[in-house]
């Protein structure tokens, strides 16, 4: 028996890293199998989790490069913008195609900063699945329920966590769960494998962190890490008396009589959404060893069509840095998460000779390569040198070439099937989330589910050195925006003002600005996006017609627009930034740029309705919260329809002017602020001084709701992460304090450089976006004399 153990458990797959960087020429250049063998997914989280570092060991591991590059020293393969290699962060969504075993994985490392929330906004529109990560250290943080809200819109539905970071001293299996669960992110966290801190059962005593190796609880596995980074798979007896004699753990070794435990709950949770292992489970003996017994191939089926149906999602471990867990990572995204053909509503996308329907949604520009448009097939075969309908434009575009993207360097190809994810080249008017078609469809295809940009909510002037440098900035400003649709770009009052996500942001435009585009300019003083609402004046003497000459004849056209504020429980358009549009039938008219026809009279009139909503005639700023009803309009056949965008950009300023100033918003921030003890009382302080309002001084729970329940979810002891042990029993963590307060960003625009002093730069913080609320009289003066209104 002892004999037949061991042969069992020899050593398998493994595998040696080579010391020098290079690239192995393995690419994915042609897909050679069906789309059931595709995985479009993408990895996110919230800043810092180490989904770069993540992506690069998985190149490593994928054999696509021989040694792994790191954040800190700048040499990582997604990350090869001049700024993201100074700063060590992610600023853009990079997609890479990865070779692992008989799949093809379309990864898409994403930002994990708030600022940077369009690329994984664009990124979460075409994926199929993604890979959450969480920082065993932290836990669930603000971005992490960030994007976990993003994949939600986008109905992103199947999921897997890694917690990351187990490595480093404070990280915690157990605590990283229960956040989860805290956080209401999900009720059935399901652990599928466990780490082993130590194979040494003294370094548990000694509370010394680390990860050596990890359990497989599907497949019934060890994975064996040594020092010099080699892994080593070994079979687990199916008998729990044998485990201990096995010769894979020491007798003593605390994890042995936890596994059996962590697989019965597995099987018994899973058996709980599906129907068929329950059936399975009931025919097992009494004895729950017998749970051992269930092979991987009766399990995987049932935890795939759960993970599909997002009944559970699988949690997994593991530290990218050490490249411990990447492997067994990678296996469950391709036996877990979702191919294109899996999430297919429509059954004739599948079919061989279905017309062409993709979505652009992410555009780039290279200096050498010109305006590159990242695609994905959502049905049909893209050909190079085609040429394809732009259907939410209605524009035709010429094919010139298709490109597999590694991050910065480039495959090309001569077609992308369905569900593949490439680049384009080529396309003159294309922007992301246009729909494109074959042009025997025609401008009568559906076009596909947009992408919507994140509201702005900071802005700066743009100020050229010199007049003849005005327009280079213009077009390298334009040219920016179109790379990143959350970037806004006006003029006004003769000032050129760029809008972006955050502080951040505007900083990386600045630097992309002068590094990529070389333009001579001067950033002005940042100042944060207000809105105004509508004002409570008469509006009904307002008159409904608009007059001019076109070529000497004069020209009358008549609009009737019912104009009111939105109820406080009303949702705004994101379309519209806040406000609603809609048609006499009470249907959503969407903004003048997504009309398919460009000459539609609907569509001009929306361009002279955003002309008058983003920028007040009263006080400049653009207006929110109000809903605009077309009742019915009416101009001469014989004229242009443009003519309309002039008419009801005059009558909708008229009718604003007439209702006069309303309320003023202003964005507001959630934050999380960790801080000593003795630092409590400054900062709340500074925080009622700067109008910040405490939601929490002792924040356990950070959401309103109450967590999902730990019952019939299997979370291990605290001492399986043994670091985390002595930690808990000291007394620095009683010491530390968190606070929960919202605040206007207007005044948390220094608020790193307040807290270090506040806090003798021993305090963190983080902040999300809480939308935009209402001020008072006072704070609405003081707006106002800050814009030069009064």
């Amino acid at each position: 028996m002892v004999a037949r153990l061991v042969a069992a458990c020899r050593t398998r797959n493994a595998h040696t890293r080579l010391p020098r960087r290079i690239y192995f020429r393995q690419f994915a250049t042609q897909a050679t199998h069906g789309p059931s063998k595709l995985r479009n997914m993408a990895l996110v989280a919230h800043i810092d989790s180490g989904k770069t570092t993540l992506t690069e060991s998985i190149l490593l591991q994928s054999q696509y490069l021989s040694s792994a590059g790191s954040v800190d020293t700048g040499s990582t393969t997604t990350d090869f913008l001049p700024a993201e290699r100074e700063r060590g962060i992610t600023i853009q969504s990079a997609s890479i195609p990865v070779r692992w075993k008989d799949w093809t994985f379309n990864l898409i490392d994403t930002p994990g900063h708030a600022d940077f929330g369009m690329e994984v906004e664009s990124a979460s529109r075409v994926v199929d699945g993604a890979v959450v990560l969480i920082d065993a250290v932290e836990g669930v943080e603000a971005q992490t329920k960030g994007v976990w809200r993003q994949l939600d819109r986008y109905d992103v539905n199947s999921r897997i966590l890694f917690l990351n970071k187990l490595d480093r001293p404070g990280a915690s299996f157990r605590s990283s769960m229960l956040s989860v669960l805290a956080n209401r992110m999900h009720p059935r966290p399901m652990a599928v494998t466990l780490p082993i801190a130590s194979f040494d059962p003294e370094d548990y005593a000694r509370a010394e962190p680390g990860i050596q190796g990890l359990v497989d609880l599907v497949k019934w596995e060890v994975w064996r890490y040594d020092s010099e980074g080699r892994a080593s798979v070994h079979a687990l007896p199916r008998n729990e008396d044998e485990l201990a004699r096995s010769g894979l753990f020491p007798p003593s070794h605390p994890i042995l009589q936890h596994l059996l435990p962590a697989r019965v709950a597995l099987l018994d949770n899973l058996a709980q959404v599906s129907e068929g292992l329950f059936d399975v489970l009931l025919g097992l003996p009494e004895d729950p060893s017998s749970y051992l017994s269930v092979k991987a191939s009766d399990i995987l089926p049932h935890l795939r069509a759960a993970t599909l149906r997002n009944q559970v999602v699988p949690v997994l471990c593991g530290s990218a840095f050490k490249h411990v867990g990447t492997e067994l990572l990678m296996n469950y995204v391709g036996e877990l998460l979702p191919s294109p053909v899996d999430v297919e509503t429509n059954p004739k996308a599948l079919l061989s000779n279905a017309p062409l329907s993709m979505l652009a949604w992410k555009v780039g520009w290279d200096k050498r390569k010109g305006w590159m448009t990242f695609v994905r097939v959502y049905s049909g075969t893209l050909k190079s040198q085609s040429v394809v309908l732009n259907a939410s434009r209605n524009q035709k575009e010429k094919i010139s070439k298709l490109l597999l993207l590694y991050a910065a360097e480039a495959q090309e190809v001569n077609s992308l099937p369905y569900g593949s994810v490439g680049a384009v080249l080529g396309l003159r008017y294309t922007r992301t989330g246009d729909t494109l078609v074959s042009t025997a469809g025609g401008s009568r295809s559906t076009s596909l589910r947009d992408i919507i940009p994140p509201p702005p909510l900071m802005s700066v002037s743009v100020i050229p050195q010199s007049h003849a440098d005005l327009e280079p900035v213009e077009e390298a400003l334009n040219a920016l925006a179109r790379t990143d649709p959350s970037v806004r770009v006006e003029t006004h009052e003769g000032q050129l003002l760029v809008h972006g996500l955050g502080a951040l942001h505007l900083e990386i435009v600045e630097s992309r600005l002068r590094e990529e585009w070389k333009v001579n300019f001067e950033f002005g003083r940042r100042r944060v996006s207000f809105r105004e609402c509508l004002g409570s004046g008469d509006i009904s003497g307002v008159g409904k017609v608009w007059q001019t000459e076109i070529g000497g004849q004069p020209v009358q056209i008549r609009l009737d627009f019912a104009v009111t504020p939105l109820e406080e429980d009303e949702q705004g358009d994101a379309l519209w930034d806040g406000n609603v549009v809609v048609g006499a039938d009470g249907e959503p008219i969407p903004p003048g740029e997504l009309h398919t026809n460009t000459n539609d009279p609907l569509a001009h009139i929306a361009k002279g309705i955003s002309s008058t909503l983003s920028s007040s005639p009263n006080t400049t700023l653009a207006l929110s919260r109000i809903r605009i009803q077309l009742k019915q309009f009416d101009y001469p056949q014989e004229v242009h329809p443009s003519v309309l965008a002039g008419a009801s950009a005059a009558i909708m300023r008229k009718i604003v002017r007439a209702a006069g100033q309303g309320d003023l918003m202003e964005p507001y921030i959630r934050l999380k602020i960790s801080v000593d003890e003795s630092s409590v009382g400054r900062v709340v302080e500074d925080l009622g001084e700067h109008g910040g309002e405490i939601l929490n001084l002792d924040a356990t729970a950070e959401e309103d709701n109450e967590p999902f329940v730990e019952e019939g979810t299997y979370v291990p002891p605290q001492w399986l992460s043994p670091s985390t042990g002595k930690a808990t029993k000291g007394t620095s963590s009683r010491m530390k304090r968190t606070i929960l307060a919202v605040a206007p960003l207007s005044q948390m625009l220094d608020y790193s450089t307040r807290l270090r002093a506040l806090s003798g730069g021993h305090g963190l913080f983080q902040m999300e976006n809480d939308g935009f609320r209402k001020v008072s009289s006072q704070r609405a003066m003081d707006i106002l004399r800050e814009l030069g209104r009064l």
